[in-house]
């Protein structure tokens, strides 16, 4: 479903993002939830988003055009202790400020990683993301690096803690980047999200 996609510009103030004119959606998660290697995944591109053994490698919002048609947005991890504290706040605050008024943004994608429990900080986020009125689903990561039992126990046991906090579960997609596992319904669902802010039903 992705033809086309090429980078086009990274920033540290969301002021300085492309002129809106176009559906965004973005990839958000924590350190070294294996976020790039799902962006080359479902974008057909292995060296598209910058992969890195090291945790905190996404420091900006880097946008990347797709089709010609949207925006796909990488933004830095949350939660990535190893930071000064200084630096750590200005990431916050460029991500709450991109996530909150970025006008043409019609979905965020937050990665949790399938091999662990519920982490309180992926769960903080999405809190937020609800209390905020950011449109948020949950892609679950690295679905291939254990027993699909274990996958899928923990899988449960999130969405178990986001109907508590919300009394619903959330969109989700389970993913390997490796495998290719969610591209097709990870693509679909974007492209339904494009289609209906095209047509105006996401204002």
């Amino acid at each position: 479903m992705i033809q086309k996609a090429h980078f086009v510009v990274s920033n540290t103030n969301p002021g300085n993002c492309p002129k809106p004119d176009r559906a965004e959606v973005a990839f958000i998660g924590r350190s070294n939830v294996g976020k790039s290697s799902l962006i080359n995944m479902i974008t057909g591109k292995s060296d598209l988003a910058k992969t890195s053994q090291k945790p905190g490698k996404t420091q900006l919002i880097n946008h990347f055009m797709i089709n010609d048609r949207w925006y796909l947005v990488d933004l830095p991890g949350y939660g990535f202790a190893k930071v000064n504290v200084k630096v750590k706040q200005g990431w916050e605050n460029m991500i709450s400020t991109y996530l909150t008024k970025r006008e043409n943004l019609c979905g965020v994608f937050v990665l949790v990683d399938s091999r662990l429990e519920p982490q309180k900080i992926d769960l903080e986020f999405l809190l937020w993301c609800g209390t905020e009125g950011v449109p948020a689903a949950v892609v679950f990561t690295k679905a291939d690096k254990q027993s699909k039992t274990k996958t899928d126990q923990n899988i449960r046991k999130f969405l178990k803690k986001m109907e508590d906090i919300f009394e619903e579960a959330p969109d989700y997609f389970v993913t390997s980047a490796e495998k290719g596992q969610g591209k097709e319904e990870l693509t679909t669902f974007i492209e339904e999200l494009v289609q209906e802010y095209k047509s105006g039903e996401i204002i």
